[in-house]
């Protein structure tokens, strides 16, 4: 009989028990909480939410930026900060993958969060964590809802850049494709509109609506000529040239919903939501009531950060976002 079975036999112990108690201990440590750091980093949120307003107020964009980052950490294998790791000789990661090159930016200022976290309780807080913060502070100070952020994630050791062209539905998605990937990652048919919501902030390049603006025809033709002006038809001619999403890019209001059912959606993928289609209704009523869309995206983002997070002992704390330890 093994020393420690003997151990408990002797003092009484029952060592089933016991392994119960410590399964359940272990169990606990891995769940998320909102009040994950209260007492090893109380100062986390005024840290994060201070350098996070001052890179919106230096670009307004820049809360978008980082939203989007955030999604594109969580739907490639959790909301990990797999995204954030750059490339070296021997390893690379998501940063170059067809739905981030060229496009993924704040990652810089997910740098200054980092440093700014680390001055006060260093080698405390996730990376992972530090980025699902950003993306509620930028919502907020944009105008849109708060939330409690689930925190207790720990970072990814490693990163995919073909999960990431797998896995992030393309501006070109239809309906029943959007729905397909955000079931599959336990999201529902409400949580994917609720969260394309996101589009109510931030810019698109041409490269991502030029199709739409020259082919389509589920398309305002006034926008459709507007937008031709700053996206020429010749494909690698001013790709990178930018357009705002809805009529307001750098307040979260429910304007994008607006735009929808105005035939005005940027992008092939955000007219699909409205496109006499099974998710029209829901379309129509956040268009009509903001609150309840805020109220739908709050849930939903909580829903997404919850996605297959790394906890307890497994991956690390990144002392730098962008490699690991």
């Amino acid at each position: 009989m093994a020393l420690t079975s003997v151990f408990f036999k002797n003092h009484g112990i029952n060592l089933a028990l016991v392994l119960l108690i410590l399964l359940n201990i272990g169990n606990s440590s891995a769940q998320l909480s909102a009040d994950f750091y209260s007492k090893s980093c109380p100062q986390l949120f005024t840290t994060v939410k201070s350098v996070v307003h001052k890179a919106i107020q230096r670009e307004a964009r820049m809360g978008a930026s980082l939203l989007r980052l955030f999604f594109h950490d969580c739907f490639v294998n959790g909301c990990d900060a797999s995204v954030l790791l750059d490339d070296t000789s021997s390893f690379t990661g998501e940063k170059r993958a067809v739905p981030n090159l060229n496009s993924a930016r704040g990652f810089d200022v997910v740098d200054k969060i980092k440093s700014a976290v680390e001055k006060v309780c260093p080698g405390v807080v996730s990376c992972a964590d530090a980025l699902a913060i950003a993306a509620r502070d930028s919502v907020v100070i944009l105008g849109g809802p708060n939330w409690g952020v689930k925190l207790g994630r720990r970072d990814a050791r490693t990163a995919s850049q073909a999960a990431a062209n797998n896995s992030i539905p393309p501006p070109t998605s239809n309906l029943n494709s959007l729905i397909s990937r955000f079931n599959a990652l336990g999201l529902s048919t409400k949580d994917m509109v609720a969260l394309s919501g996101s589009h109510t902030i931030g810019q698109a390049r041409c490269t991502s609506f030029r199709a739409r603006i020259y082919n389509e025809t589920n398309l305002d033709r006034s926008l459709a000529k507007t937008r031709q002006g700053n996206c020429p038809r010749p494909n690698g001619v001013g790709d990178n040239n930018l357009a705002p999403l809805d009529q307001t890019p750098t307040t979260f209001d429910n304007n994008y919903f607006n735009s929808l059912l105005n035939r005005r959606g940027l992008l092939h993928s955000d007219q699909q939501l409205f496109n006499g289609g099974s998710t029209d209704s829901i379309v129509r009523t956040y268009s009509k009531n903001m609150d309840v869309f805020k109220s739908d995206f709050a849930v939903a983002m909580i829903k997404m950060g919850d996605i297959r997070p790394l906890t307890g002992s497994n991956g690390e704390i990144r002392k730098n976002c962008r490699r690991l330890n």
